[in-house]
Formats: structure tokens, sequence, C-alpha cells
């Protein structure tokens, strides 16, 4: 044990214990829902997030959390000449947006990081610590998390995903063909690879799935069959006897032949050292339930064992498919080369997005980590979206009931593009318009069997909290005008905007059904079957209240000015107290 001031083994970087900090740095920000941007918003159970990917991550804290089966990002790679995200939490949003000079016309807070910025390493080190601790606590125990990186960055994330999720989770670091040829410009060593790391949020609850093999190996392998095919399926036979240099009198015994003659583990031999495989018991109960065979050669029957495709050795259902490797992604078909193909045909134009990643290779991942009918996904760096398209098309496949989360920055497009040229001002606009084609196309090509899949997905847009910041100086407060106090919420900010910060308050899903009701004149929207019952419409009334309360709802929210006067504030506990006094009642 290491003590004291002795020297130890450390990963660490200039501002590593702000990053570490970053993570749990309070926010004053709220998702609002963009209907006109979605598709099926009422009932999708898909989710599409705008803004920065930190800030999100924290306000999905309370309701996902350990809820997410897997994670796939493809961050910044960190080349030199690519974007990191620039994070300065001694500043609030409108000093940082004065004092960078680092926003762009949208207010993205994105900047290049060269290596002669003195600081590349860390920069990237820094935007990659806080998002990653964040991830981790969404994972379900039974989650994994997938990042591609390439050399650039890959041992620096390694060690931090060591330290996040630690040593005993790691899975594996595999490779993924980027390219099919070119790089003739290098004067060394042309990378066709970059890698895969995969960990775990608890390695002994992980259960991945494995890669059916070839028919054609199957058939080769397994060729015979009898009585118990339609269960245990087909087998091949392996001689129950072995030369052994590790002997044991308990393993050499007579077993008796079909005709009455003893069968021993030497054949005639007398030196020690042939032996069964198995016990005698296991003997006994082989040959009784048809795991052992007897074959005649030469005149003397030899004993075999039988090894069925779907059962084990004692009986036990068991998947025989081979595990994946880390050498998986080697083939042409998961590289970039394939993926940029797929896009432009989907958009029908060319070059409408940078180094998008293979659809087959974000399916492939989805099938590892063993989420074989549903189950949340998440990518937080979510770029063309490939990831969501991947989770349609698996689910048109197969069935599948799985669900993904998107969230991206609404990084602007290069003017001179052809996806700005396009119309595509950013990588947002780009991602949405490929869901909504990618879902289409797949429900052209599938229409009988994708009658009920979910193509749609919810908007939701970062913003400043939806409330009033009613936190001035005594000179602030006389220069403001009184009716802010008079309403606590912004002026711009609808019901359907305080209803999303209800749900993100109380850890109800984003993507639960909202059915929206007429009581008494006033909108009230009914979340999840009655989990929450909200109303902020003005002047209500005692009858709202009582048909409110006669629902019955886990939780009922209201503004804090929402009561038609002072009688109805007397009567409203005694209202709930009357007709449901379990439920929470809250005052926004």
């Amino acid at each position: 044990m290491v003590e004291g001031l002795q020297e130890r083994y450390q990963f660490t970087w200039p501002d590593k214990k702000k990053a570490m900090l970053a993570a749990n740095a309070p926010i004053n920000k709220t998702l609002r829902p963009c209907r006109e941007e979605s598709v099926d918003f009422d009932n999708t159970e898909n989710l599409y997030i705008e803004g920065d990917n930190l800030e999100v991550l924290k306000l999905l804290q309370e309701t996902y959390l350990g809820k997410v089966k897997m994670i796939y990002i493809d961050p910044p790679y960190n080349t030199g000449n690519d974007f990191v995200y620039k994070d300065e939490f001694g500043q609030n949003t409108e000093e940082y947006l004065a004092n960078s000079g680092q926003y762009n016309p949208l207010g993205n807070r994105m900047v290049q990081n060269l290596e002669s910025n003195g600081r590349f390493h860390t920069d990237w080190l820094n935007m990659m610590y806080p998002r990653l601790k964040l991830a981790k606590d969404l994972l379900s125990d039974d989650g994994v998390i997938f990042i591609s990186i390439d050399d650039n960055e890959q041992d620096n994330l390694k060690k931090v995903c060591e330290e996040i999720f630690g040593h005993e989770n790691f899975i594996s670091n595999s490779i993924r063909r980027t390219i099919n040829s070119g790089k003739h410009d290098v004067t060394t060593i042309a990378p066709f690879h970059e890698y895969i790391l995969m960990y775990s949020k608890s390695f002994s609850k992980v259960r991945l799935a494995k890669k059916p093999k070839d028919q054609t190996e199957r058939d080769r392998l397994y060729k015979e069959v009898d009585e118990y095919e339609n269960t245990r399926g087909r087998f091949y036979i392996t001689q129950l006897n072995k030369n052994s240099l590790q002997y044991s009198d308990g393993l050499n015994y007579p077993i008796k032949g079909p005709d009455g003659v003893d069968i021993w583990p030497g054949n005639g031999f007398e030196d020690k050292v042939w032996i069964w495989r198995w016990s005698k018991q296991k003997v006994l109960w082989g040959i009784e339930n048809g795991f052992i065979v007897f074959k005649k050669s030469g005149g003397k029957y030899k004993v075999y064992t039988k090894s069925y495709e779907f059962v084990d050795k004692d009986g036990n259902p068991i998947n025989r498919d081979n595990p994946y490797s880390t050498l998986e992604f080697i083939a042409k078909e998961y590289a970039n080369f394939n993926a940029t193909p797929e896009l432009e045909k989907l958009f029908d134009r060319k070059k409408c997005f940078d180094f998008p990643k293979s659809l087959l290779f974000i399916k492939e991942l989805i099938k590892m980590a063993n989420l074989n009918e549903e189950g949340i996904i998440l990518d937080f760096f979510s770029g063309s979206a490939t990831t969501a398209h991947a989770v349609m098309q698996l689910n048109a496949e197969d069935g599948g009931h799985r669900k993904f989360i998107m969230v991206q920055l609404p990084e602007a497009c290069d003017e001179k593009s052809e996806a700005y040229k396009a119309g595509y001002k950013n990588i947002c606009e780009i991602g949405k318009e490929r869901i909504r084609r990618a879902g289409q196309k797949i429900k052209d090509e599938n229409p009988l069997t994708t009658q009920d899949l979910d193509i749609g997905f919810r908007v939701l847009k970062l913003d400043s909290s939806n409330m009033e910041d009613v936190y001035y100086t005594p000179k602030e407060y006389m220069d403001k005008e009184i009716s802010l106090f008079v309403d606590n919420v912004k002026s711009d900010r609808s019901s359907e905007d305080l209803l999303f910060q209800v749900m993100l308050d109380l850890g109800t899903s984003l993507s639960s059904k909202i059915v929206k009701k007429e009581i008494a004149g006033k909108e009230v929207f009914d979340v999840a079957n009655g989990h929450i019952m909200a109303c902020f419409d003005k002047d209500v009334n005692d009858d709202v209240i009582t048909a409110i309360a006669k629902e019955k709802p886990s939780y009922f929210v209201m503004r804090d000015n929402s009561l038609a006067g002072d009688s109805v504030a007397i009567n409203f506990e005694q209202i709930f107290n009357t007709y449901s006094p379990n439920t929470e009642r809250r005052v926004i």
C-alpha cells in the first residue's frame, strides 16, 4: 500500500479536478418540446434532443438513471482540425458569451482544437471526462457503452474509461476497417482502421449476444441426426476414451458394450495412461438418455459421446454460436466508404455529411449488446443519426421495440458545404431529416410487417429555465417592472413547455403518452395514464380541482397563479384530501 507523499501511478492532466466537478455542477436549463419538427409526437417513444450534450445528460439523470441499455458515441477524434466542446463552468452563459468570442451565430459552444494551442489533449480530456461520468450513471446494470475513436486519443480515452468505469468493467478494444484503399500520401504506414472501446456498467451482469454460426459451418460440424433432433438438434460424436498424463483409477473402468463384452478405455493396453472422459455414473446417465453411442470398428465396439447443437453434455439448453471477436468489424461492409453512399442515396444528394458510420456496423453493435427486443439506446454525439436509423431498421427486421435517444448540438454547417447549399443550416437539421426519410423508406419497403413500427420522434430543445430569474439586488428590483413578479413564468413559454419541465423534475419518461383533456373549460394534461395531471391555465376553480382530484393522479401540478381566488386556494387542499389524499400536489 502506498502512503503519504510517495509517488504513485495516476493519470492526470491540467484542470482534471474541474472536469471531475463539471459533471455535478448545477445548471438552470430545461427541455422544450417542438411539435412542428417532430414526427408522430403524440405516439412515438423516440427522442431527438438538440443542445449541448453535457447539459442534456444532466437533465436526463433524474428520468433515465440506470435505464439505458446501450450507449454508442462517435465523439470528435481530436485530429487537430475538428472541434471540441468548450466548457466554462466558472462563468454563466452570458459571461462566457461576452468574454470568449467562441460562439458562432447559433450560439454553439464549439472551438477548433489546434495542436498549437498548448492544451491539445487537455481540452479534449476535459470535454470527455464529465460526459462519460454522466453517461455511466444512465447505463443500466447490464448496460454497455461503445465508443469509436482513432489513434489520436485512443490511449487517453482508454485511461479515462478505466478510471470512470473501472478496469474490471473493460470488455474489449476492437478495430473497425474505415477505408478500402488510398492513403498514398502516407510516408510510413497507412492507417486503415480505428477502434471501438467497449465497457460495461457491471461486468458480472452483462450478457452479450453471440454471433450465429454460418449455416454452412453448422452443416459441416453437426451432421448426424437421431430421435432427439426436434429438441436437441443435430450432433457430432467424439471418442469417450483419451490418452492422458493425468491418469486416474476412478476413470479406468469397464463399460459393457451391446454384445455384453467389457470395453476398457485402453482397448487392451495395460499401461496406465488411458482413461474415460466421463465418470462411471455419468456414462450410465448418458447411455440411458441417449448421449452415448457405441460403434463397431475392427470387430470391437468403441464408445462415443454426442455433442448436440442446442443442449450441453448435461442436457441443458445452450447457445453454441460463436462469441463476437475483436476482429469482427474488419470486413469492408462495416467501413465508412459504404456509409457515405447509403446516406447519399437516402438524401438523393452528394456529400451531405462527412464521415458517417455504416448502418450495418451500428446494427451489429446493437445485436452484440443483446438488445433482442427492447431497451433504450442513447447516442449523445448523434451526428447524422445513423444510430436512430439502425434502431428503426433492426426493429423492422426482427419485430423489436427498441427506443432511441439522440442528442446533438446544432453545430452550424459550413456555408460552402453541400448540406448548407441544400438548405440544412446545422447538423441537427440533417439528423432529423435522415430519421424522417429512413423511417418512411423502411415503411414503404416493408408495408405488411411494419404497420406498428415506431418511426416517429419527439424533438426537444435545450433552453434556459421556464421560470423568471427573481434574484435581484435592491436597485435591480426597483428597476424591474412590477408585473414581473405577478407571473414567475417567462412570457414566451407555453403550457407544454411547463409540462416537460415538470416531467423532468418528477423523473417521468419524456416519451410518456400525453393526453390533453378539457375540464370545465380548462386545458388539463394527463401524462402516462394518470401518473401526472397538470393544469397551467388561469382562473382554475373548485369544479376543475374536484374533477382532477376524482381522477386520483399520482401527481397534480399547476402554476403559482392558476387558482381563481382565495376561496379556491382555501378549498384546494380539502378537495384533494377528500377525493385523492395520496396525490402529491406541486405548484410551480
